[in-house]
């Protein structure tokens, strides 16, 4: 009777080929990275998902004389935002048939980034990729001497540019005027660091909504993206410049704004309504539950490996790419409510 704990053989492109009804030849030239027709990728993909096939990099490399590594740097692992956008990354260089190599370092430290890309360069990789955007990575990237293709995988603040992660702008406006709807006149926004474009960003959609919309900004609070710092902002707020809403560029300093209520012995969302912007897991279950904007962070890691991919191949071996998705809305939960009468 044979063993059923017995390890199954591993899949070769023999049988992605039959699996796929393709020749042996076309399973080799995708492996290798080499142009095909997009029906072809298709039908040995899904071959390859099938049979759980997974290329051996090491023989790939020695073939093609190319390396298969992809040098990543990030931050903040611990949050969610973050962490998700890499687990989209990964999982698209594996597809490809690459590995990440991932290095987490403070973005506001340039000391920080110049040492992780100079011990990154003393590797072989096919390319970097940094997920994050602010002057200071900037900065040293424009002074690197790179010898692979590098993407800094992020919102840009420059007018002419366009770019799918810019769309949350577009739910700052939403949320602005569900508050507006609500009959909020008073706001202050709660901003993340200076040196961030996706902060800028989200600061000047902001402005704009109000503007738009003749209503009335107590002030900007600059916080760090951490809930922590926008508990001290809020709580630092003198009783006579409070807003009826706070509009924050993120869910953590919105809950630090919330519990900052909380302790000054205010309500959300019958004294003070409160947003935030990229519907963690965790804000559904914040008290009262969060009223944000839904941003699709797997998507921007696997968006930024595939423009990477495409420097280091000219081609794109993941296939066509989605199209564009919706603009984000908000979710309205519990944290917003009507204006309160004496503001």
């Amino acid at each position: 009777m044979p063993d059923s704990q017995a390890p199954r053989r591993k899949a070769t492109i023999y049988d992605i080929a039959r699996e796929a009804g393709v020749s042996h030849q076309s399973v080799s030239r995708f492996v290798r990275g080499m142009d095909m027709r997009a029906s072809t990728k298709e039908k040995i993909r899904a071959a390859m998902k099938v049979l759980d096939y997974t290329p051996n990099l090491s023989a790939r490399a020695l073939i093609t004389g190319r390396s298969t590594r992809i040098g990543a740097l990030t931050h903040e692992l611990h949050q969610v935002g973050p962490a998700t956008v890499i687990q989209g990354a990964t999982a698209a260089a594996r597809e490809a048939g690459y590995l990440l190599d991932v290095f987490t370092v403070d973005m506001g430290d340039a000391e920080e980034i110049a040492e992780a890309l100079r011990m990154l360069l003393q590797y072989d990789l096919a390319g970097i990729v940094a997920f994050a955007s602010t002057d200071g990575i900037r900065e040293v990237f424009e002074q690197t001497a790179f010898t692979v293709p590098v993407v800094i995988a992020s919102e840009t603040d420059e007018p002419e540019s366009v770019d799918a992660a810019r769309a949350a702008t577009h739910g700052i406006d939403d949320l602005v005027g569900h508050l507006a709807g609500l009959g909020h006149r008073s706001f202050a926004h709660i901003a993340g660091p200076e040196d961030w474009a996706a902060a800028r960003n989200r600061l000047h959609a902001y402005e704009a909504a109000i503007t738009r919309r003749g209503l009335r900004s107590r002030g900007i609070l600059h916080g760090d993206w951490s809930a922590k710092s926008a508990h001290e902002l809020v709580m630092a707020v003198p009783d006579d410049e409070l807003p009826t809403s706070f509009v924050s560029a993120n869910d953590q300093m919105a809950l630090g704004a919330m519990h900052a209520l909380h302790a000054r012995g205010l309500r959300v969302p019958e004294d003070v309504s409160v947003t935030g912007l990229d519907d963690t897991p965790e804000a559904a279950y914040f008290t009262p539950a969060l009223t944000t904007v839904r941003l699709d962070f797997r998507s921007q890691g696997r968006d930024a490996v595939r423009g990477l991919l495409q420097r280091i191949d000219g081609t794109d071996p993941l296939g066509a790419a989605p199209e564009a998705p919706d603009t984000p809305r908000p979710v309205i939960r519990e944290s917003t409510g009507p204006a309160p009468a004496a503001r």
